[in-house]
């Protein structure tokens, strides 16, 4: 899976703890997800886009044969 959680929060000047803060989630949780270590739930996926004001297909893609 990857994602441009990263780019999307450092472009609208928002911590990781900021957004972990607001979704519900560890600092930590957030790095990883953005380092694509960790596969969010739906729920957090939802959540996170909802922060960030992007749709899922903003952020969130499969990537084939990884």
């Amino acid at each position: 899976m990857r994602n441009k959680v990263k780019i999307t929060r450092i472009s609208i000047s928002m911590t990781q703890e900021q957004l972990a803060k607001q979704t519900g989630v560890t600092r930590q949780t957030i790095g990883l997800i953005e380092k694509g270590e960790y596969n969010p739930s739906l729920q957090l996926c939802i959540a996170i886009a909802k922060v960030l004001n992007k749709t899922l297909n903003d952020l969130f893609w499969e990537v084939e044969n990884e």
